[in-house]
């Protein structure tokens, strides 16, 4: 192995065939990621934002000012109203004091119009004229820390043609995001029971996302406390400068039952077009969510489904969520409240770090939740905006989905080969990303994986990285190299890995070495985990691997201790039912 390694720092014709595959990788990733056509815009600037604050809650405001500040926000774009202090508002209060004095600001200030236009025929309707914007300078609204999430259910609501509705949709509570969507249409008096259809859902072109096609791009910075929310903008700027790099983390059901299984086919769609784009993805397809002692380590994206709170490795104390990480799980309450810790899931996914999110603030119905893989083409493929994506991703307005982040982040707006460039010129320690991305859409090509074991080893010769020595070592071991695999990942730990990589390096070895008949070198690796990580909430395992590699040892000693830890750990037997009478 490590004659292997030296042969490759040598020069000669080794280095000019590196620079001569980094040019086709790179040509290749632009080609890749850019096809959609939106990757080359310039971000959206500020003066298509409207900022909508709560005058009643004084932190509300000073979110709003340091997004119009970070943003450039013009200051006559940025509205304050005084409503509830609680997340639930009245039908009434929305109507009369945000949805229709924010229409009527919009106008008197210009910002946009709203006039007759003709519909045209269809096979089921005749034509007809609807009033609604038809000139616009804004296109997206911000609602800060402090704006009511939710407005509650009318139980007087008495609509004509609600008995033709299914007795489930007959209700009309909203997220307040969902509801001022719609807020171009206004005078055309929606039904407020159940959803209405999304006109531009699955949209591919960024610029029928406005307001002059019935929809208004609608985000919030908000969360459970307003550093949190102010937050949001630093960490979408700075990713919107060096990038959204990181893994991505998938987690499936697999399952069948019909009425369920959308869900897993949109997240699997996420996953399919993340592995294509050059991602290093992980995906779960057990029943049950990510265990809590799974290593989730530098998380980019992460998609799952359906726990009621937040679980798993996310319940940790800490999550290794990189600047600009989008996080979503889906559930029918996942944003019952946002200014929780610890309760639900967007809350606590913002708390512990995520930049971007959606959620549900109550019953949508799977149907009536965020098409993940609509969601991911727009925001990774195509380069569209934060607010863009989460709109063609939506089926339906005037319901339950709450869309938290800066609705301007753009992670993937800048060309791949500027922004690889750049990071080499900067020595940027996310360069290694980069060069993973390019190694893995190689061989999503269908490279030689030889041919990119290669090339990596160059690169982390050149530059070593825990990273991209990580990956070096399971190709080899997908090669079934297992001596350099293991070398590999013991080099791996030496490079400064994040504390989860870190565990997920000492597992892997403690796993592999075995096979190589090094039982004591796998006990010293998950004793090492156990030092350095006393909070690792699954000791459990850890435990019952060690007690059969002490055994095959014949440490006495070592056995007795983990016999104690392993009967200390597992959890009580289930009580015995008493019989049926």
């Amino acid at each position: 192995m490590r004659d292997e390694v030296r042969s490759l720092n040598r020069s000669g014709p080794h280095v000019s065939m590196l620079k001569l595959n980094v040019k086709k990788l790179l040509s290749a990733l632009v080609l890749l990621a850019c096809s959609g056509g939106a990757c080359l815009r310039a971000a959206s600037p500020g003066d298509e934002v409207i900022i909508v604050y709560n005058t009643r809650v004084p932190e509300s405001k000073g979110v709003a000012d340091y997004y119009a500040q970070r943003r450039l926000v013009p200051a006559n774009q940025v509205f304050g109203f005084p409503l509830s202090t609680n997340e639930d508002m009245s039908r009434m209060e929305f109507r009369d004091v945000l949805q229709k004095p924010l229409a009527q600001t919009l106008a008197n200030k210009k910002l946009w119009q709203i006039g007759p236009r003709t519909v045209h025929a269809t096979t089921n309707q005749p034509a007809r004229v609807e009033r609604m914007v038809v000139k616009s300078k804004i296109r997206y609204a911000v609602l800060c820390y402090g704006v009511p999430l939710r407005i509650d259910r009318d139980p007087n609501l008495k609509e004509e043609g609600m008995e033709n509705l299914r007795p489930e949709m007959r209700r009309d509570e909203a997220a307040v995001d969902s509801e001022l969507t719609l807020l171009p249409l206004i005078e055309e008096k929606l039904p407020l029971a159940g959803p209405l259809r999304n006109p531009v859902y699955t949209s591919t072109n960024a610029a029928m996302l406005h307001p002059t096609n019935g929809v208004l791009l609608v985000a919030r910075l908000d969360g459970p406390t307003p550093a949190i929310a102010r937050g949001l903008v630093d960490k979408a700027l700075q990713a919107e400068a060096d990038g959204l790099w990181g893994r991505c983390y998938f987690d499936l059901r697999n399952i069948t039952e019909p009425s369920y299984k959308m869900g897993d086919d949109w997240i699997r769609g996420a996953w399919e077009i993340c592995r294509h784009l050059g991602f290093e993805t992980v995906v779960d397809e057990n029943p049950g969510t990510f265990p809590a002692g799974f290593p989730m380590s530098q998380v980019a994206i992460y998609i799952g489904w359906y726990d009621g709170s937040v679980s798993g490795p996310f319940a940790q104390p800490s999550v290794e969520f990189m600047p600009g990480a989008f996080a979503y799980h889906l559930h029918s309450f996942s944003a019952a409240t946002l200014r929780s810790t610890s309760q639900n899931w967007v809350g606590p996914l913002l708390a512990k770090g995520a930049t971007i999110t959606m959620g549900c603030v109550t019953e949508p119905y799977l149907s009536g939740t965020p098409d993940v893989a609509v969601f991911t083409a727009r925001l990774v493929f195509q380069g569209f905006t934060f607010g863009e994506a989460a709109c063609a991703s939506q089926s339906v307005f005037s319901w339950q989905t709450t869309v938290v982040g800066d609705p301007l982040y753009r992670p993937f707006g800048k060309n791949p080969d500027q922004l690889h460039q750049e990071l080499h010129a900067r020595g940027s320690k996310l360069i290694e990303w980069s060069w993973l991305r390019l190694a893995n859409l190689n061989l999503g090509t269908g490279k030689p994986v030889a041919d990119v074991v290669a090339l990596l080893e160059q690169i982390a010769s050149a530059k070593p990285s825990a990273v991209l020595s990580e990956k070096l070592a399971d190709l080899y071991a997908a090669q079934g190299k297992p001596s350099s695999a293991v070398h590999t990942y013991a080099q791996a730990l030496g490079l400064d890995p994040s504390p989860q990589q870190r565990i997920r390096l000492l597992l892997t070895l403690a796993e592999k070495l075995p096979a190589l008949d090094r039982q004591q070198e796998a006990c010293e690796d998950y004793q090492e985990l156990l030092r350095e990580f006393p909070d690792y909430p699954d000791k459990l395992t850890i435990y019952r691997k060690l007690l059969p590699l002490a055994q095959k040892l014949d440490k006495k000693s070592d056995v007795e201790e983990y016999e104690a830890a392993i009967s200390r750990l597992a959890p009580p037997p289930p009580k015995p039912q008493p019989d049926p009478i």
